[in-house]
């Protein structure tokens, strides 16, 4: 394997990333409605008084005691955290720019999720966390997120403030030696988090679920009410 290096993401690379995109931009719009059925035997939520809790595709971790707050330095040199975001819907992912599948993958979903939203795409946020600092430089993570989708925002901080980030979200990562020893990829927890609009945290998504199913759990997010000012 060759070594990989931290040059800014080079034409190539940057072409993979948008013909990702662009792929699945071309998959049929499949039915996005989620059916809200009957419940059994006990007859909970046969009661039309009584609104059901919503079902989503997604992992429901709604009162979740962790991933309820996010600091850290985007490509600007900003110090960014998901409380400005608030009246969105929020997708955090943490992986790394040199990730062949999982990575491009999921953040080329999220961008045809918003393409399909047509207007409502512009209230939710793709937040792409580094747990490769040391190779993803500001300059690599800010073309990496921005040639996928140019209003996703990438995160970054030193290695102690990725981990703890990390740590925060219960995500796991780890550093992977080539077998010549001269590089390594990152091992990562495949899976987004996902915030609704007043900030907290309501679905863990594991990597291939699907743009349809994506679409169906951000729009029942995007009907809550947003945090008040």
């Amino acid at each position: 394997m060759p070594q990989l290096r931290d040059d800014p993401l080079s034409n190539d690379r940057r072409q993979g990333l948008k013909t990702a995109a662009a792929a699945l931009m071309g998959l049929p719009l499949l039915g996005l409605g989620v059916g809200l059925g009957l419940s059994g035997c006990d007859g909970k939520g046969l009661n039309p008084l009584t609104p059901e809790a919503p079902k989503f595709n997604g992992v429901d971790i709604t009162g979740a005691e962790y991933a309820k707050a996010l600091s850290l330095t985007d490509p600007e040199g900003k110090r960014r955290s998901l409380a400005e975001f608030k009246g969105k819907v929020v997708v955090v992912f943490f992986g790394f720019t040199q990730c062949p599948d999982v990575c491009p993958t999921t953040m080329a979903e999220l961008a045809e999720v918003r393409r399909r939203l047509g207007a409502d795409g512009q209230r939710v946020q793709g937040v792409f966390v580094t747990v490769d600092p040391e190779r993803d430089t500001a300059q690599v993570l800010g073309e990496y997120v921005k040639a996928l989708d140019p209003s996703f925002i990438g995160l970054r901080g030193s290695v102690e403030e990725v981990t703890q980030a990390a740590r925060d979200f219960k995500v796991f990562f780890q550093k992977v030696p080539s077998k010549d020893g001269k590089s390594y990829t990152m091992d990562h927890t495949a899976g987004s988090y996902v915030f609704d609009p007043q900030g907290k945290v309501r679905l863990f998504v594991r990597y291939g679920i699907g743009v349809d199913a994506w679409v169906a759990d951000v729009q029942q997010l995007l009907k809550e009410p947003a945090a008040k000012a």
